[in-house]
């Protein structure tokens, strides 16, 4: 396969030479030693400072895609209302992830060379009462960045319970502050603007979504809930990727 100096695709990024370095570490197991916790605990505090939260992260192991339905799956029951945001084809997958675990969803939708309204979002907003509004930050393939502080504003305003926001392309690339902006559960891929292989999936967790996973109480292998108290046990829930 021919590869190119500068890729201009909306894909995985480079991978600098000190990354790739850093993966030939043994560094120690998440089940057994110690200093993975401290590494996972470092790792945390950097994200938390890039997206800038002071929520809880769960670092999953994974690409970007696991982020968003482990968001879903965690957070939504068969019934629940969601207002999906739609300009680009990420957001309409998000709306169709919803309604995959039976999620009545209402997507208001964009063309694709649009951002999203803030006025329809508001509209949609007070017709439907959602229990969660999902959008995507920044639609890669459209080159679009959408108004999510703003949207954030009408999540406070009209007290909707949970905001979904897709960073992976977005976070640590474009300004991003997650509680000034009340975003609830907010996604991230490695292997965007943070440069890394795609092996890691990131949710930024509020304390209210926490709230929600625990009623929710999902089992499967990609649930959240385990992840708040990984942690604080200095216990792991599955194998991570940076396993030696």
């Amino acid at each position: 396969m021919q590869t190119y100096e500068t890729p201009l695709v909306p894909g995985p990024t480079s991978v600098p030479e000190p990354v790739r370095r850093a993966y030939l570490t043994d560094y120690g197991s998440g089940d057994l030693e110690p200093e993975f916790f401290d590494l996972y605990a470092r790792t945390q505090d950097q994200l938390r400072q890039i997206l800038k939260t002071r929520n809880q992260i769960a670092i999953m192991t994974g690409e970007g895609m696991l982020a968003l339905w482990a968001a879903v799956k965690s957070c939504l029951q068969p019934g629940d209302v969601v207002v999906s945001v739609a300009t680009g084809p990420f957001g309409v997958g998000i709306g169709q992830l919803a309604r995959s675990v039976g999620a009545t969803v209402h997507t208001i939708e964009f063309a694709w060379d649009e951002i999203a309204s803030v006025e329809a979002v508001e509209a949609a907003i007070l017709e439907y009462r959602p229990q969660m509004v999902t959008i995507v930050h920044c639609e890669t393939p459209c080159g679009t960045l959408n108004p999510v502080e703003a949207i954030g504003q009408l999540i406070s305003r009209h007290d909707v319970p949970l905001y979904y926001v897709d960073a992976v392309a977005s976070a640590a690339g474009a300004p991003l502050e997650v509680d000034a902006w009340h975003i609830d559960l907010c996604l991230v891929g490695s292997q965007k603007a943070l440069s890394t292989p795609p092996d890691l999936a990131i949710v930024a967790v509020s304390e209210r979504a926490w709230s929600i996973i625990e009623a929710v109480d999902y089992q499967g292998y990609d649930a959240l809930k385990p992840f708040r108290a990984a942690l604080a046990d200095r216990w792991f829930p599955y194998t991570p990727s940076w396993h030696s």
